[in-house]
């Protein structure tokens, strides 16, 4: 009888313990899609409403790293005051969209008076990025439309800025990176929505946008790992 009763015993508790499991392992997934959902949103909506700047050498050495920031330069002192004036993404796209030629054509003519031979081109294509800080900004890992410039094989550290809203205006590097003044500031708000302003410019300061901030970078660093840019406008 005693074993019996110990067995019964058992079998409740081994039943107890795979309920247990089975409602952990539950909400475990759960979570875990509740997480990628909220991840995906928050990035997708974020991107929506930005275009990225990226410029990208043909190596580390000196030389190519110099010419990158002098054909970043050019761009940005031909073209800056129109887009400057591009009150939305899509006016954003547009005119980069428009001038792709040119730009090519300049960031060519930058590298052939500097003595290099090797090409340059430029298109606007759909990248993925690793978490990125602009000042006191910071935008998630994930995939983001950008005017992308490279220079011969650009296997070179890239330089990266946010054309929209127009914050590669803001000379950040004159402010030591510590903080975006209050006019790229304004305009950062106008585009976004509060929620997703406050997730970019506190992601180190209030501690539950901090733990939303590393969800969105965690998940996002996981589903585009293998990942490779999406061309939508080419030069070439």
């Amino acid at each position: 009888m005693a074993n019996a009763k110990s067995m019964k015993i058992i079998r409740r508790e081994l039943k107890f313990l795979g309920a247990a499991l089975a409602a952990g392992l539950f909400f475990t997934a759960a979570l875990g899609l509740s997480a990628r959902a909220y991840s995906e949103q928050a990035q997708k909506d974020i991107a929506e409403n930005v275009i990225r700047f990226h410029v990208l050498a043909n190596s580390d050495s000196a030389e190519d790293q110099a010419l990158k920031i002098k054909i970043r330069d050019a761009i940005l002192d031909k073209f800056g005051p129109g887009l400057q004036e591009s009150a939305s993404v899509g006016e954003t796209r547009d005119y980069i969209r428009g001038s792709l030629g040119e730009i090519s054509a300049l960031a060519n003519g930058v590298a052939r008076e500097n003595g290099f031979g090797y090409p340059v081109t430029a298109r606007l294509s759909v990248d993925f990025f690793p978490t990125k800080s602009y000042g006191d900004l910071t935008l998630p890992a994930g995939d983001y439309e950008a005017l992308r410039v490279e220079i011969g094989g650009a296997r070179g550290h890239n330089w990266w800025c946010i054309m929209f809203p127009p914050l590669c205006y803001v000379d950040v590097t004159k402010n030591n990176g510590a903080q975006i003044p209050d006019a790229g500031r304004a305009e950062l708000k106008k585009a976004l929505t509060p929620g997703e302003y406050e997730l970019l410019t506190s992601s180190g300061g209030d501690v539950p946008v901090k733990i939303k901030f590393k969800i969105v970078e965690w998940w996002q660093n996981l589903l585009h790992r293998n990942d490779k840019p999406t061309e939508i406008a080419s030069s070439k």
